[in-house]
């Protein structure tokens, strides 16, 4: 008994700590967006002599194009979810249940590509926009994350988990294979579903790097993009660009709360087969 007391003790003492590694950050950065000090975050030991106010906040949304920042990302974000779940889903069940010449290639060789670092890829995609004339422009931001190889895959996985009485039932009734996809099987793959519009929601929210690069006016700025260019040569507004932080994890934190449910089944879901 007293063994297993003192393993309990250290389990949780394994989890405050962890914690305290993850949050720490988070709740520090939030502390300084109200702070009136904006060198606090030089100066964590002021913490408690520090004024507090809203200002912050204030100067985030009138004084800066945060509502157009926010616009944008929102834009990028809803059409590369959408399109994500849609062309996912789709893909997934053509690998999963059809079967057509070259499939194990086609698919082996998507998979093969996730070895390859996404930073490699960033001239090549940059000279494919800048030659169909896209960079600075909405369809420029949102081509080239509409469908990830991650995301179909793990609708492939989901799809082979089904049982295959679904497919023979709807093909019996007459659907083709793409009624029986959207008839059938979409709507039995809520929890897949909603871990890529998750999974690509969150990536999609805090990209930094593809718009950065593809955007050369404030105007087209996203969230991330806009809050890192308050970093100036001699000084840097820390509490601003907290508090715009602060303000931009808000929607995926209540995202992922709300269907938290969700998205771990969808995870879970996609590790096995029938």
């Amino acid at each position: 008994m007293r063994t297993i007391k003192i393993q309990k003790i250290l389990f949780y003492i394994v989890l405050i700590v962890g914690t305290i590694v993850f949050l720490g950050p988070f709740i520090f950065s939030v502390v300084v967006s109200f702070s009136d000090n904006k060198n606090l975050i030089n100066e964590p030991g002021q913490i408690v002599r520090s004024g507090w106010t809203l200002k912050n906040y204030a100067y985030i949304w009138k004084d800066l194009p945060f509502s157009k920042w926010l616009f944008n990302s929102v834009i990028i974000t809803f059409f590369q979810t959408v399109a994500n779940v849609f062309f996912s889903a789709l893909a997934g069940f053509a690998f999963a249940k059809l079967e057509f010449r070259g499939k194990n290639l086609i698919f082996g060789s998507m998979m093969a590509s996730l070895m390859i670092p996404g930073i490699i890829l960033i001239i090549p995609k940059f000279m494919l926009i800048n030659g169909l004339r896209m960079i600075n422009s909405y369809p420029g931001l949102i081509l080239p994350g509409m469908v990830t190889v991650v995301n179909i895959f793990l609708m492939k996985q989901f799809f082979e988990t089904m049982p295959k009485d679904l497919e023979k039932a709807a093909l019996i009734d007459g659907c083709n294979y793409f009624q029986m996809f959207w008839k059938v099987f979409i709507p039995n793959s809520k929890p897949a579903i909603a871990a890529v519009a998750i999974y690509t929601f969150q990536s999609s929210w805090n990209e930094f790097l593809w718009p950065l690069i593809a955007t050369n006016t404030g105007e087209m700025f996203t969230l991330p993009v806009g809050m890192a260019s308050l970093r100036y040569e001699l000084i840097t507004d820390w509490p601003a660009i907290m508090a715009g932080t602060f303000l931009i994890s808000i929607p995926t934190l209540l995202i992922f709360v709300i269907f938290q449910r969700y998205f771990v089944q969808g995870i879970a879901s996609t590790g096995g087969k029938e």
